[in-house]
């Protein structure tokens, strides 16, 4: 009984540090691997992928880079029948070039529930992009660069979870 008091205060101080912030939680860290990952199999998918922006988007949208502890947004514009999505973080993640002399990493996910419709947000990807036959549907910019940003209907409820959000807590635009 003696080795277990120590356990159970350990066990204790972690329920109470995850009741206090729940955003530290190793739950959350663990969601915000997992959601991510789920996004990116799912818009591997043909049926996932949208090939237009949706109609009547908000002025601003939630928007994180994956693996980034803060949350911020994306003003919506358009250019020329094309959505563009002026990023609000500061800048987006360094581009690489691939040996063809092409831009080959960072891109953004406009998420979309697909039982509501309602857009959920941008998802900011520094990982090699998607297959060139994907549909762009606009791009995203931080007023130094801009890469491409596609767009995927998906289950918001098995890639975010309320208690500790994909697109972290809601801010102020």
């Amino acid at each position: 009984m003696l080795r277990r008091a120590p356990l159970l205060a350990l066990c204790a101080l972690d329920l109470l540090a995850c009741s206090v912030d729940p955003h530290h939680s190793p739950v959350c860290g663990m969601a915000l691997l997992v959601g991510p990952r789920l996004i990116l199999e799912q818009i591997s998918t043909a049926h996932s992928l949208l090939t237009d922006a949706p109609r009547g988007l908000p002025a601003t949208l939630p928007a994180r880079v994956v693996g980034g502890t803060d949350s911020t947004f994306v003003r919506v514009s358009s250019e020329r029948d094309r959505v563009v999505l002026d990023y609000q973080g500061g800048k987006l993640p360094i581009v690489t070039v691939d040996s063809t002399g092409r831009d080959s990493t960072v891109f953004g996910v406009l998420l979309v529930d697909d039982s509501t419709a309602t857009v959920e947000g941008v998802l900011i990807f520094d990982r090699p992009r998607p297959p060139a036959e994907y549909p762009q549907i606009g791009r995203l910019a931080d007023g130094e660069r801009s890469v491409p940003f596609y767009g995927a209907r998906l289950n918001w409820g098995s890639v975010s979870n309320p208690r500790c959000p994909l697109l972290g807590k809601p801010v102020k635009s």
